[in-house]
């Protein structure tokens, strides 16, 4: 998809100098490792349809745009924090340009993989 071209273009040029290695291209899907040790797989099937999941050590996180939790401030976007919660999204918004969305994600995790969240388990 040109989209994930693009985008990964744009996070090479913006966080470049925190980027372990070159973004990956896949053939649905980006792959962006952090100098921090965060692994994050990107999907857009549309400017407002994503999956962005990320790993850091044995933890798992995600942000995704499933219309499941209707009850959520932010539906249909949510997130999936490593301690298995699913609770509102505090980072993308589906009517944000998708580059926006990753250079609030990244930037937040560059800050802190967890985002604030510290139980695992």
């Amino acid at each position: 998809m040109s989209l994930h071209l693009e985008l990964g273009s744009a996070i090479d040029a913006a966080f470049g100098d925190d980027l372990d290695s070159p973004v990956e291209q896949k053939q649905d899907a980006m792959i962006v490792h952090l100098k921090n040790g965060v692994t994050l797989n990107v999907r857009y099937a549309a400017p407002d349809a994503y999956s962005l999941r990320w790993v850091y050590g044995d933890a798992e996180s995600g942000i995704d745009t499933a219309p499941l939790h209707h009850g959520l401030a932010t539906f249909p976007n949510h997130f999936h924090h490593a301690g298995g919660r699913i609770v509102a999204d505090p980072i993308t918004r589906p009517d944000a340009p998708p580059e926006d969305n990753l250079n609030r994600l990244i930037g937040a995790l560059l800050d802190d993989p967890m985002l604030g969240i510290r139980d695992s388990t």
